[in-house]
């Protein structure tokens, strides 16, 4: 699994959080929050529902969130194969999972 963060420029930040306390969300939630940044994870062979929201998890954490929104989670080229030889190369794309969640921190109760 591929994790990338993206903090948004000038926006708060934050020593890491506890992995274990970030919580996964499928919509966002109606405490008052503030905007991390965005925590990108793409496969690298077959992973599990698991693994990708520990990759979220451990991404979120990195900012100091509290929670993850997923807000993309589609099928994808994730790269290309190409196979033959060098006068008649034959490209075949390479299609995985991809996962974008909104690392936020509460801000009040």
């Amino acid at each position: 699994m591929s994790t990338r963060v993206q903090p948004y420029i000038g926006g708060p930040a934050y020593p890491p959080s506890d992995p274990v306390k970030v919580a996964i969300l499928r919509a966002e939630p109606g405490r008052p929050h503030e905007r991390l940044g965005e925590v990108f994870a793409e496969p690298s062979g077959d992973p599990t529902v698991q693994q990708y929201e520990q990759a979220l998890r451990d991404g979120g954490a990195e900012m100091g969130a509290d929670a993850v929104v997923v807000v993309y989670d589609r099928m994808q080229v994730v790269g290309t194969m190409v196979t033959g030889p060098w006068w008649a190369p034959t490209a075949s794309p390479i299609v995985g999972r991809v996962v974008v969640g909104l690392a936020i921190r509460y801000t009040g109760p």
